[in-house]
């Protein structure tokens, strides 16, 4: 084979590839993904700071499952489609759907419910880590999640220090 041959038919496959791809998502399904979205929001909801929905996430957790998480993609799959048929079955629509108490009592349901608490108690120590965690990758958007607690910026070794004064008595700001 010639090389122009290849290289034509090396980019013509990465167009194709590329073009059939509709959603923004690189693990979750768009259904999933709403899902997902509407329990983080329980689990860090927004008040007067910024919560889950804000703080991207759902954008945290996608990337991670094709990443760093990617042994647990079956877990969420299952986990996320047992919550759904839960709230089709108490609620008879899915948990997306659902008014905000409704969602609520679901979820008291499923603390209490041994064979998808260990999914729910995932989902809530991976939503931490996106909420809390460093905006590189993916959650934490435009650190609010530090902005809400005061924390400075980690500094990259060796090139800024910690700015450790209160504006609370005049001093210069965190960040």
């Amino acid at each position: 084979m010639q090389r122009r041959t290849f290289l034509a038919a090396g980019i013509a496959g990465a167009n194709v590839a590329c073009r059939s791809r509709t959603s923004r998502w690189r693990f979750f399904t768009d259904e999933e993904a709403r899902t997902v979205e509407a329990l983080c929001a329980q689990i860090i909801p927004e008040d007067q700071d910024a919560g889950a929905v804000t703080a991207g996430v759902v954008s945290f957790l996608d990337r991670q499952l094709s990443g760093f998480y990617k042994p647990l993609r079956e877990t969420y799959r299952r986990g996320i489609a047992e919550i759904d048929s839960k709230a089709i079955e108490f609620e008879g629509r899915q948990f997306a759907e659902l008014p905000l108490r409704s969602q609520l009592n679901l979820l008291q349901r499923i603390e209490k419910d041994p064979d998808i608490r260990p999914f729910f108690n995932l989902l809530t120590d991976h939503a931490m880590q996106g909420f809390y965690g460093d905006p590189r990758h993916g959650g934490n958007r435009d650190r609010v999640s530090w902005k809400m607690l005061g924390v400075p910026y980690p500094p990259v070794r060796g090139r800024l220090r910690y700015d450790f004064t209160d504006p609370a008595k005049g001093e210069k700001p965190w960040l």
